[in-house]
């Protein structure tokens, strides 16, 4: 049989899927009083996916009407944002595909300047599934020249467009040589990934739908895509999962879009956060691309000479 169904797969062929990416070695220090820089208690990151025109542009959607929806998050959001964490001293991760930020070339200098990481997100937020590896490569490699253009500095950390992992990404991200992704779901801390058996030296950030904005909060007027949730509650959720990350002495990171996390009524609720987090003390509150460093040095084995 040419395609034989999964349950059809013989042992080798199922392992082979499952053991294509994998979750290595937690990053944590046994030691509580030592994982963390200056003996924080627990670690806090906050990200912000700036995907504005290019989530509707990369499906062929080009009406007026989806493209203000995006141009919302740049124009209306981001200067919101950007004051707020300001104002509460925190340092963010802005992950945002090239077509964006060609589209605007002062908003990544605009993160920049407020001291915020700038990571690739892709070129249109494409699907990496849908690639060939020689596409996935190009693509992401350009969006890196783009973003280390504008922002001076060449990018280290990627997190895939709707946190899509194909065959072919780990070794893109070898390829380009980002040390960290934050694309998985494999734990509620970082690890180190683990290809096709064998430690690649990669730093994993997780990444969570429940520490994410737009599954609550997203409309689409002709799908079934609807808010479900006053806002104010889901700021409970948040709270829920950062009280666990703090009396664990773990990483609290949230995923957040300007286009939707942005409007008034949600804002508040992002805000409310910030007060209940700076309300604790004994937290390093960091960018990504931080925190990857500071565990790359628990790494036990390196990424293989190529």
């Amino acid at each position: 049989m040419n395609n034989p169904q999964p349950w059809e797969w013989t042992e080798p062929q199922w392992r082979g899927h499952i053991e294509k990416i994998r979750a290595g070695e937690s990053l944590l220090a046994p030691d509580p009083t030592a994982r963390w820089k200056d003996g924080a208690k627990a670690a806090v990151l906050l990200s912000f996916d700036s995907d504005h025109e290019t989530i509707p542009l990369r499906d062929g959607e080009t009406s007026p009407g989806r493209m203000a929806q995006g141009e919302y998050g740049a124009r209306a959001a981001v200067p919101r944002i950007l004051r707020l964490l300001h104002r509460y001293e925190i340092p963010a991760s802005f992950y945002i595909p090239a077509v964006c930020a060609l589209l605007r070339p002062q908003e990544v200098p605009s993160y920049v300047d407020a001291g915020h990481e700038v990571g690739v997100h892709g070129w249109i937020h494409e699907r990496n599934t849908l690639l060939t590896f020689d596409q996935e490569l190009d693509l992401l490699g350009r969006a890196a020249e783009v973003l280390q253009k504008q922002s001076g500095a060449k990018p280290t950390g990627i997190r895939t467009p709707s946190w899509d992992f194909s065959d072919s990404t780990m070794d893109v991200i070898r390829e380009l040589g980002f040390t960290y992704d934050s694309s998985l779901m494999a734990d509620d801390v970082p690890y180190e990934l683990i290809a096709d058996g064998e430690p690649t030296g990669i730093v994993e950030i997780p990444v969570e739908w429940i520490r994410d904005d737009a599954p609550y909060l997203t409309m689409d007027r002709y799908t079934g895509l609807r808010p479900y949730m006053p806002p104010r509650q889901l700021g409970q959720i948040w709270k829920d999962e950062f009280d666990f990350a703090y009396e664990s002495g773990g990483v609290f990171q949230l995923t957040l879009h300007p286009h939707v996390i942005g409007h008034p009524s949600r804002l508040v609720v992002l805000e409310d956060l910030l007060k209940y987090i700076r309300s604790h003390d004994g937290l390093w509150i960091t960018t990504h691309e931080k925190l990857a460093t500071h565990l790359g040095s628990r790494l036990t084995a390196r990424t293989p000479q190529q």
